[in-house]
């Protein structure tokens, strides 16, 4: 399976000629969602869901579905009948070839005055696992974990923990559209191997549009 590093929180896999983009949300590029068989969107924030980018990939492809929880899937289920199809925690599905379980319920605390959203998270193929805007724990071992570097709702000493918490083999930053130049290699001192330690994990921040074969 190759992965592909799409602009701040989007990911696209592709494995045996198909794809499955997660997030394309308005800091990714316009044709994030272009050429996709499978959309998974995990929450309903516009850095991770953009209608019109998610529209573009729908009408390119007229067999290409979406995966995502119910306040997304209200927004474009009429545009797209017997696509759309919504997942809460603990759901599993096999679309165009990818295997997917569904992790996690609510968005992370951005503010306690900021009432919290759903958020889910995607494990694909047993490998690969997108969290979304949340620290959740998928409970089984990850190979290669999306990790949000910088975002309104953490910061780095829980990126740390979390990194220690899930273990991967391999951690790779999303959520980076916010950090400066100036900013990515203080992330990548911190969650790297001169950091506080992030046991036997390998940081990689990866440039849009870079891949890496899983």
């Amino acid at each position: 399976m190759k992965l592909i590093k799409q602009s701040h929180a989007c990911v696209r896999l592709e494995k045996d000629g198909r794809t499955l983009v997660i997030d394309p949300g308005v800091f990714s590029e316009e044709d994030a969602a272009v050429g996709a068989d499978v959309v998974l969107v995990t929450h309903e924030h516009p850095d991770h869901f953009d209608e019109g980018r998610l529209r573009a990939g729908l009408e390119a492809n007229p067999a290409a579905e979406l995966w995502t929880l119910r306040s997304v899937a209200e927004r474009v289920s009429a545009a797209f009948p017997g696509r759309v199809h919504t997942v809460g925690e603990g759901d599993a599905f096999t679309a165009a070839g990818f295997d997917v379980q569904v992790h996690g319920q609510l968005h992370a605390v951005i503010h306690p005055d900021i009432p919290r959203i759903t958020n889910v998270g995607y494990f694909v193929d047993g490998s690969v696992f997108h969290p979304g805007d949340a620290l959740t724990l998928p409970g089984q071992p990850v190979d290669t974990l999306m990790v949000p570097v910088m975002a309104p709702w953490n910061k780095v000493a829980e990126v740390i923990d979390y990194l220690r918490e899930v273990g991967p083999r391999r951690a790779i930053d999303i959520h980076d559209a916010l950090l400066t130049d100036l900013a990515r290699p203080v992330y990548d001192r911190m969650l790297g191997p001169d950091g506080p330690g992030v046991g036997g994990t390998e940081h990689t921040r990866m440039v849009t549009g870079q891949s890496i074969e899983l």
